[in-house]
């Protein structure tokens, strides 16, 4: 065989795998994006019964477990995570963390945080995965429970101290990236 036809197969390899590793990446972006909007609906529904207890009920055991089946059901992990965490399980590693400060940036230079989102095939302890994060921007109802201390109620707080006593995850404003959800897809 020749060089140039050494070459050409080589490229027509990697055209493929990248081609491949494209539909990876979209499969496990469509499979994640239908996890957030269940979530805010029953937070929604919550807040809209005049149930700010059942809205943090909602994001602290509900939506992990959402979370967990979809995990189940897939083989991958799914979780949600915020450099201001409130669910000290929602602490993000090194590469959510990395993303999630680019998204801060972003969002800061003034790009839609409903747009910001990171996926790639890595390496990690010698598994091949892929990795995607998605931006949750804080909405307007999401400001009864994470917003400034003046748009919490006192009920609001006092459940919150209870619940988290560690809480970080106040003091956010409406479209500001209040955390992600994260994949972990194993190849």
């Amino acid at each position: 065989m020749t060089p140039r036809y050494l070459v050409l197969v080589a490229l027509l390899g990697s055209a493929l795998a990248h081609a491949n590793d494209d539909a990876l990446i979209a499969d496990t972006k469509k499979q994640a994006s239908g996890i957030p909007p269940k979530l805010l609906a029953m937070v929604q529904d919550e807040i809209q019964k005049g149930s700010f207890p059942g809205a943090i009920a909602a994001c602290s055991d509900k939506a992990p477990k959402m979370a967990a089946a979809a995990s189940q059901s897939t083989g991958w992990s799914i979780r949600r995570v915020s450099l201001k965490n409130r669910n000290p399980k929602a602490v993000p590693d090194e590469w959510e963390k990395v993303a999630l400060q680019d998204f801060d940036r972003r969002a800061g230079a003034g790009e839609n945080p409903a747009t910001l989102e990171k996926a790639e095939i890595i390496n990690e302890g010698g598994q091949r995965m892929v990795r995607y994060i998605k931006a949750l921007p804080t909405q307007a109802l999401c400001l009864s429970c994470h917003g400034t201390s003046d748009k919490l109620s006192a009920e609001v707080q006092q459940q919150l101290r209870q619940a988290y006593p560690n809480d970080l995850a106040v003091g956010y404003s409406e479209g500001q990236v209040r955390g992600a959800l994260t994949v972990k897809r194993p190849l």
